[in-house]
């Protein structure tokens, strides 16, 4: 990173990657983690409090629901049929235990840390009392309708936030792998010479 120095001259502080590839799994294994490995303590924190706090918040408003990997029926033939999922994966550990979820549920397991936490909804029809009336019931095509329907914005408010946690990762995974963008100055000595051969000519 470029620094001026007191006398005007440009000082270039190093940065200790480490292991670039190792910092950039580890940013992905856990946001800020890579960055905790490289010593830059500040931006690792820094990272896992903003990007965790971020998913975590999209999983609260979402009730635990906005994050899985599938719907059912469909783990032997396409296992990531949700496109969002694919972006909340940057995130990392913490979006992960959408597999073992979606592997339990194939396998007519329990889900596991209650029937909300990252469940695949299921393609089957459903019903709920309708928001308006309750003496009336609503029909749902399939689990996912349903959940949209009873959590209303809530639920696409909270797959927003957990999308951006995720795609956010991903310039954090390259800052652990490349480090900083650092902008040089222009470099003022050839300045002078350039100043110095137009007053010759």
């Amino acid at each position: 990173m470029a620094n001026p120095s007191p006398d005007g001259a440009t000082a270039v502080t190093e940065i200790d990657l480490k292991d670039p590839r190792l910092a950039a799994f580890l940013a992905w294994l856990v946001p800020g983690l890579g960055h905790l490995y490289q010593g830059r303590t500040g931006k690792g924190v820094l990272f896992f409090v903003c990007i965790v706090g971020t998913f975590l918040y999209g999983m609260y408003i979402g009730n635990g629901r906005v994050v899985y990997a599938s719907t059912t029926d469909v783990f032997s033939r396409q296992f990531l049929e949700r496109w969002q999922y694919i972006c909340q994966i940057g995130v990392g550990l913490p979006a992960l235990p959408a597999f073992v979820q979606t592997w339990r549920v194939e396998s007519n397991k329990a889900p596991l840390l209650g029937d909300n936490f990252m469940r695949p909804p299921a393609r089957a029809p459903r019903q709920s009392e309708d928001r308006t009336d309750p003496s009336h019931t609503v029909h749902h095509p399939d689990e996912l309708a349903q959940w949209n329907y009873e959590q209303g914005e809530y639920f696409e408010i909270g797959t927003v936030f957990t999308v951006i946690a995720g795609l956010l990762n991903i310039l954090v995974i390259f800052d652990a792998y490349g480090g900083p963008l650092v902008i040089m100055p222009p470099d003022e000595k050839k300045n002078d010479n350039k100043d110095e051969a137009t007053s010759a000519a």
